[in-house]
């Protein structure tokens, strides 16, 4: 078993660099073909929603919903249950592919053998 790659963005719009560099981050990885899990909490959850992503702007950066596109197609999106309970959102209300999860869940993922998790 190869090595994966377990991402938790912390920040959304408030911190568009922190929360770019870990899109980033995980769609290069995902791309590249490493398993690769991208969580979204805190103000990161609302890019989860159709639409949300494509708000978000940052010079010099790749736009946000192609990064996240690209995590999609090769690994997974997670949103934290807190998170989105939090904003008043339910499965229902995120892009297709992502998923709501709680903490023993990114616990799992993080702690698996050969995992690497990178908070930004």
């Amino acid at each position: 078993m190869g090595r994966t790659l377990v991402v938790k963005v912390t920040a959304g719009a408030e911190a568009p660099e922190r929360c770019a560099q870990a899109f980033t981050v995980a769609a290069t990885a995902a791309t590249a073909g490493v398993p690769t899990s991208l969580w979204l909490t805190g103000e990161s959850t609302w890019f989860a929603l159709p639409g949300r992503a494509a708000e978000f702007e940052l010079p010099h950066s790749a736009p946000l919903p192609v990064l996240l596109a690209s995590v999609l197609a090769g690994g997974q999106v997670t949103v934290c249950t807190q998170c989105a309970a939090r904003r008043g959102i339910g499965e229902a209300d995120l892009i297709e592919g992502v998923r709501i999860a709680g903490a023993a869940v990114f616990v799992e993922e993080s702690m698996a053998e050969g995992a690497q998790a990178l908070v930004y």
